[in-house]
């Protein structure tokens, strides 16, 4: 899987550089993110502003960052979801749980409120 990975400050911000996040590539995903937490990097922005579509496996990788984020007293917040990828988190009703955000800025300035 393609990621792009910038720093700001303590942020660390994930752009998935893919169309699709299905279990052929969301594994690489969860991994990138096991070893930033491991690094001690836990507060994420990904961001899908390329991903236009996700399937289960997609879904179960960045619940997993989100709970391994949270057991570490970090966080992990979405931006820049595409419509067809906001109806999979809405229909499965993790837009309850994800913090999620119209653009990076937004979610990266979260981080500072």
């Amino acid at each position: 899987m393609q990621l792009n990975m910038t720093e700001q400050g303590d942020i660390v911000i994930i752009g998935v550089e893919e169309e699709r996040m299905d279990a052929h590539n969301s594994g690489d995903l969860k991994e990138k993110m096991l070893q930033l937490f491991d690094e001690g990097k836990c507060n994420l922005v990904i961001d899908l502003s390329k991903v236009r579509f996700i399937d289960s496996s997609g879904l179960g990788a960045l619940v997993s960052g989100f709970k391994n984020a949270s057991a570490r007293e970090g966080s992990l917040k979405l931006c820049s979801l595409q419509p067809q990828v906001r109806s999979m988190f809405e229909l499965t009703r993790l837009h309850r749980v994800f913090e999620i955000f119209s653009t990076q800025e937004e979610a990266s300035a979260s981080y500072q409120a």
